[in-house]
């Protein structure tokens, strides 16, 4: 029996007669697997969602839940700001697309330009994932090299090259100072995997010699500096400069992928931690809750994009790159975000991450927080968190957390199942402590079923 007493029970979506198992029925039919996303996939269903204001989101069977997820974190904002609603709409209702450039593109680009001092010039495309192959792309035809450098675990989209070693296991990923490089997807080419020399994450002496090793075919070693799927845990500031002398001392371009932690500081993870890449790829927070992703560099190794001399050394065409609705609706989020408006997200992250871990020991139930600013990740055990290596679970440990995870789902906080969540600016101490309200009695279930 569920420990939960004082916060809601939101589980209609359970019952085989909800809306939400109606749409699952209709979706197998149309949809392989009854999904467009992997990520949103659940068993034996998912929940589908109605509609979504300021923190909160309403299922379609009328359950309400505290959104720690916001879309996988592209939501800084939280849903239907009326701001940025209304700057959508107007321009929406002035034209959705065209086969010509509009002002708005400009306006946004001189945003990201002015706040990031590695920016001289950006490029937008429609996602994260096509924001990393443009700058893979920009780096092989800037440098004239093939092969790329990636860490263990880290995930930059859905592109072959950016996938590799992405989950690999124990028995698979090899020494810690030559990881394997590995496929993610059934089907990938082996040239691609001979492409992509695979790095350990935070093991400055580790990382540096290998690329010193293979320094001479290598294009570009891209970096999350806070990777979600290695364990959301911050690179360490000796690290990441190791990286940018060791690549610019071989004339590698070092590309920052900044889609999900361009979100932790007012310039980004790369002003918090004071580097300054070749190449940036963004997504998620730019694009006010719309498809977006941008490339953005300095101006020499963004000539490769260049029309105005012919064909450019790389072409980069896209039917809704910088759509103006898009553009309109990140110009707004991104001026709403003043640097007030981190330094507040960096007190309630904190404030939240210390929260958290008294829970976790308050319940006597394993588990810890990892994150940066308004990033944070749950995990199963405490352990001193390093790389992607030191954040893969056993077997115990994934059922004890999906077990947590399901009871927050089931009382009202939607979080990733791998337990990432952020805050928006939509979050107040309220909704903070509510959150840690429902945690607090969800790791007591977790404790009393153990």
């Amino acid at each position: 029996m569920s420990a939960v007493r004082t916060v809601p029970t939101t589980r209609a979506y359970a019952d085989p007669d909800s809306k939400s198992a109606q749409l699952w029925a209709r979706a197998q039919q149309v949809l392989p697997g009854g999904n467009s996303r992997t990520t949103v996939y659940m068993a034996p269903r998912p929940i589908y969602a109605a509609d979504g204001a300021g923190c909160w989101v309403t299922d379609v069977d009328g359950d309400r839940r505290l959104d720690l997820l916001n879309n996988y974190t592209s939501l800084i904002h939280g849903h239907a700001h009326p701001a940025i609603t209304e700057a959508a709409t107007r321009r929406l209702a002035r034209g959705a697309s065209f086969p010509m450039p509009t002002p708005e593109e400009i306006d946004l680009a001189s945003v990201i330009v002015d706040r990031v001092a590695s920016v001289e010039q950006v490029r937008f495309t429609n996602s994260g994932t096509e924001a990393v192959m443009m700058t893979i792309k920009a780096a092989r035809g800037f440098t004239g090299r093939s092969r790329i450098a990636k860490f263990e675990g880290a995930y930059h989209g859905s592109y072959d090259w950016a996938e590799v070693s992405l989950g690999s296991s124990a028995d698979q990923w090899g020494p810690l100072d030559a990881p394997a490089s590995l496929p993610y997807a059934k089907g990938t080419p082996p040239s691609v995997l001979d492409e992509v020399v695979v790095l350990p994450f935070n093991r400055t002496e580790l990382a540096v010699a290998r690329i010193e090793k293979e320094a001479k075919t290598l294009a570009a070693v891209i970096v999350d500096p806070v990777p979600n799927r290695a364990g959301l845990i911050p690179a360490r500031a000796d690290f990441l400069r190791a990286l940018r002398e060791v690549t610019a001392a071989h004339g590698i371009l070092l590309v920052f992928d900044e889609v999900i932690s361009f979100r932790v500081g007012y310039r980004g993870a790369q002003g918090v931690f004071g580097i300054r890449p070749d190449l940036t790829s963004f997504g998620k927070i730019i694009g006010g809750g719309f498809p977006v992703g941008a490339v953005g560099g300095r101006a020499e190794v963004m000539s490769v994009f260049d029309p105005r001399g012919g064909k450019p050394l790389v072409p980069h065409g896209g039917t809704f790159n910088a759509n103006p609705v898009t553009m309109a609706a990140g110009l707004v989020a991104m001026q709403l975000m003043d640097e007030r408006a981190f330094a507040r997200f960096d007190e309630m992250g904190a404030k939240l991450r210390s929260g958290v871990e008294a829970c976790f020991e308050r319940a006597g139930v394993p588990g810890a927080i990892t994150g940066m600013g308004s990033l944070f990740r749950l995990h199963a055990a405490p352990r001193a968190f390093v790389d992607y290596r030191s954040t893969v679970v056993s077997d115990e440990e994934r059922a004890r957390f999906d077990r947590l995870y399901r009871e927050l789902l089931d009382h009202g906080v939607l979080l990733s199942p791998t337990g990432l969540g952020c805050l928006s600016t939509a979050v107040g101490e309220s909704e903070a402590e509510y959150f840690l309200e429902v945690l607090n009695a969800s790791l007591a279930s977790v404790a009393g079923s153990a």
